[in-house]
């Protein structure tokens, strides 16, 4: 299994945007993705349909409770399986936050409860970095970053390079990562120049596919659905299907 973070410390970057819409196309060509629900705002649960889980049934239940990941895992029509998030998951931290080895808990949970399944699995990330997201980190294999064109999204890639950087001392591995370019607007100078510094500064780890500034990306979760199910020829669906198969060819969800 590859387990992927899709992670970054600031919001509105599009980061539950992406794990929608990479698993989408994944489960589109039979991968068979998992998403858990890391972030308690739940909005890749609630983007997929999903409403009114209690809480024992959701990411929540395994931190608290100690449930298996493989029984909370659902079957979404597109294929996806979900293991749903709920705002009580903003309650870890205060229980959990001083337990020795509570960043290791998920990982030791991928392996028990999912080893027997090749599929890949996405985390979609709280944007903080808190115990949630620390699981993340230390469960991925990969972190996949998403980030806008303003000044301050720019400035906080370059603080949670540096995170990364420390937190693989102890892990004592290199966390692989690629950013992707969201609400790309060609025409607009300032995702022009944001582009550019993001190639100087980071174009090893850079994906070739940018997110185009997209209305349809905004409306499809209102209605329960990914970008495929909601606007199939939008240039949304496209970029993200494009982004999964780069990521695909460069071998990151292997």
């Amino acid at each position: 299994m590859a387990v992927i973070a899709v992670f970054n410390q600031k919001g509105g970057v599009g980061k539950t945007t992406t794990t929608l819409n990479v698993a989408a196309s994944l489960a589109m060509l039979e991968r068979n993705p998992v998403i858990i629900d890391l972030d308690p705002q739940a909005h890749v649960t609630l983007a997929l349909g999903v409403k009114g889980v209690p809480t024992e049934a959701c990411a929540s239940g395994f931190f608290r409770s100690d449930i298996p990941l493989d029984r909370l895992a659902r079957r979404i029509g597109s294929g996806i399986r979900l293991i749903p998030g709920h705002p009580d998951l903003s309650k870890v931290d205060v229980l959990l936050g001083n337990t020795p080895g509570v960043a290791g808990k998920l990982r030791k949970g991928l392996e028990s409860g999912l080893a027997w399944d090749d599929a890949p699995i996405l985390l979609d990330c709280a944007p903080a970095l808190g115990v949630l997201s620390l699981n993340a980190l230390f469960a991925a294999d990969r972190v996949l970053i998403p980030v806008t064109s303003d000044y301050l999204t720019i400035q906080g890639l370059n603080r949670l390079d540096v995170a990364l950087r420390v937190l693989e001392q102890p892990l004592k591995r290199r966390i692989e990562r690629r950013v992707v370019l969201t609400r790309y607007d060609e025409s607009k100078p300032q995702c022009r120049d944001a582009l550019a510094t993001l190639k100087q500064r980071y174009g090893g780890i850079l994906c070739d596919t940018k997110i185009a500034e997209d209305p349809a990306l905004a409306e499809s979760p209102a209605h329960g659905m990914d970008i495929f199910a909601y606007a199939a020829d939008s240039p949304g669906a496209r970029d993200y299907r494009h982004l999964t198969m780069e990521l695909l060819s460069k071998g990151f969800f292997q």
